[in-house]
């Protein structure tokens, strides 16, 4: 491996450790919510903005910071991002009251709203296409190592420490993602158009931030609140008014999304079947771990431990999947196709996926801690297959030029696919759960609680020491999780097909139709010489500014770059 390989793979790192501690922050908060209750003094309302806060500004910023990073520079935004999350981590552990703590969540949600996009964005401009399925490989691992790793390394941070030290440890890891992104990581910008697209801006912003807290909303106090209907209604409206407007104004000036990206069947069923995945994955991040603590009787580090078997899973997939994708060379001779083309590898991913989780809604109250562990890893298998090889086909398609902006559209609708999937598997959860009990012997306060959640129930079934209640509460949890477990499947199986119908075979085919312009191919890393037929760069600016929107000859140049 060349120097400047190595440079980026290092660099690459950086930005998956980015991605890590933001996805550390989601997890960790849930743990610290009964601590931060007592100790700031926190209404229930309060509880709920300590979430919603980040949620709901990470919405509205994700689109808007995509378009920013294409014009004043990836690597600049993901700095400038880097040290906003780390000044708002600081600041969440010395809050004194929750006003203050509910203003650092808001600012921690606008660093990771460009952290999340810009990590997906540089990936096209960095690497071949031989290489992208092992760096989305590796973004996305760090993703979704953050869910069990959250509740080990919080409860143990919590039983150890004061609260504020499960924010505070975001710190550390933001400062080397700074040195090593600083120092490792090339620039790169599209063309700096004179024009913003303000109202593209206000529009998008207004509609995915009303409707996150609609879904927020209901998924708290139920689909028929009328504040939840109102919000997600107007949300809609905004956006369908914002994809009208956008229609309008592309050719006219730049609009802040490029709506002919869904053109490209690679964009379109890439960024749709990412978005099934998210769906149904976070129903059951949110679901199993209440089941390992509540219905198994671990504590958090417990089920931490216990989740890890997901990861376990999803690890082995993506080595897999990543070596299906890989073109090699043999003896010296040029690189053949690839072994496996994407159409198969997501096909089969989502098949093995719906295969145990629907052996996973066959979960009875007596089954075991094996069983639950045997189901996830094969689910995480087929996560593995899966979700990097579709993330390869959408992001396949978008140019260097609008890397950043595709890939907060990218960002945007995972984002709301992994919102609703809370709400929507979370009511199916609880309205499966209700159907089991049989609470009239309950005085009315406690019967609300039971009903409330499956820790309600426990907690009342070992205050009033009744074995019958907490069999009833669990056996109740787990007729409610197995029919959310065969929602997840359908929603699984319903997604190889659609991958086997309508997904490009490679890849590679997707890129080709997404762009009239032929990629330059890469050159080597040093002495490089100019790529041509490429634009100059802006006078006076240092960066490798991708005025053409080949993606191969942004990675010639940060070859060079990285080889000065």
């Amino acid at each position: 491996m060349s120097g400047s390989d190595a440079r980026k793979w290092w660099a690459l790192v950086a930005i998956a450790a980015s991605v890590l501690v933001v996805g550390l922050d989601l997890t960790v908060l849930s743990l610290a919510l009964p601590v931060l209750s007592a100790q700031l003094h926190a209404s229930t309302t309060d509880l709920q903005w300590f979430s919603a806060a980040y949620s709901l500004v990470l919405a509205a910023a994700l689109l808007p910071a995509g378009l920013l990073g294409d014009r004043i520079g990836r690597r600049k935004l993901l700095l400038i991002a880097l040290v906003l999350f780390g000044a708002a981590s600081a600041a969440c552990a010395f809050s004194t009251s929750s006003a203050e703590l509910i203003a650092a969540r808001a600012v921690l949600g606008l660093g990771a709203a460009a952290i999340f996009p810009m990590s997906i964005a540089v990936i096209p401009v960095m690497f071949t296409d031989e290489e992208r399925p092992r760096a989305i490989a590796v973004v996305m691992g760090a993703t979704f190592i953050a869910f069990p790793v959250g509740p080990l390394l919080g409860g143990w941070l919590l039983d150890n420490f004061w609260w504020g030290s499960v924010f505070l440890i975001n710190v550390p890891v933001v400062v080397l993602a700074l040195v090593a992104v600083a120092l490792l990581m090339p620039e790169s910008h599209g063309a700096r158009s004179t024009s913003i697209d303000i109202p593209g801006i206000a529009l998008s912003s207004l509609g995915l931030a009303s409707l996150t807290y609609g879904l927020i909303k209901a998924g708290q106090d139920g689909w028929g609140d009328a504040t939840a209907v109102a919000t997600m209604l107007a949300g809609a409206v905004v956006l369908a008014g914002f994809v009208v407007w956008e229609r309008w104004i592309t050719g006219r000036r730049q609009p802040l999304v490029q709506l002919e990206l869904f053109r490209s069947a690679g964009f379109t069923w890439g960024t749709a079947l990412t978005t099934f995945v998210s769906f149904a994955m976070f129903g059951i991040l949110f679901a199993i771990p209440q089941y390992f603590q509540e219905v198994l009787g671990f504590d958090s580090f417990g089920s931490g431990l216990r989740m890890l078997s997901l990861i376990v899973g999803m690890v082995v997939g993506m080595l897999t999947g990543t070596r299906l994708q890989t073109a090699r060379s043999k003896d010296g001779q040029p690189a053949k196709a690839a072994p496996l083309g994407a159409r198969p590898l997501v096909s089969v991913g989502f098949a093995i996926m719906a295969a145990a989780l629907a052996a996973g809604a066959a979960t009875k109250v007596t089954s075991g801690t094996g069983f639950a562990v045997a189901w996830l890893i094969v689910a995480g298998l087929g996560l593995g297959l899966a979700m990097p090889a579709a993330m390869n086909v959408a992001l396949g398609a978008l140019s260097a030029e609008r890397s950043g902006s595709g890939s907060a559209l990218i960002t945007a609708l995972r984002q709301v696919g992994a919102t609703i999937g809370v709400a929507v598997l979370g009511t199916v959860l609880l309205s499966g759960y209700r159907s089991q009990l049989s609470l009239g012997h309950l005085p009315a306060a406690a019967a609300s609680a039971v009903r409330s959640s499956v820790a309600g129930g426990v907690a009342v079934a070992h205050a009033t020491h009744s074995a019958g209640l907490l069999v009833m509460v669990r056996t109740a949890y787990v007729h409610g999780q197995d029919i959310m477990l065969v929602v997840c499947a359908v929603i699984a199986l319903a997604s190889a097909v659609l991958a086997l119908i309508f997904l490009p075979r490679r890849a590679a085919a997707a890129a080709a139709a997404a762009s009239d312009t032929p990629a330059a191919p890469a050159l080597p890393a040093a002495p490089a010489p100019p790529a041509a037929p490429a634009a100059p760069a802006a006078p006076g600016d240092g960066t490798a500014a991708d005025s053409a929107p080949a993606a191969g000859r942004h990675r010639a140049r940060f070859g060079a770059e990285s080889g000065s």
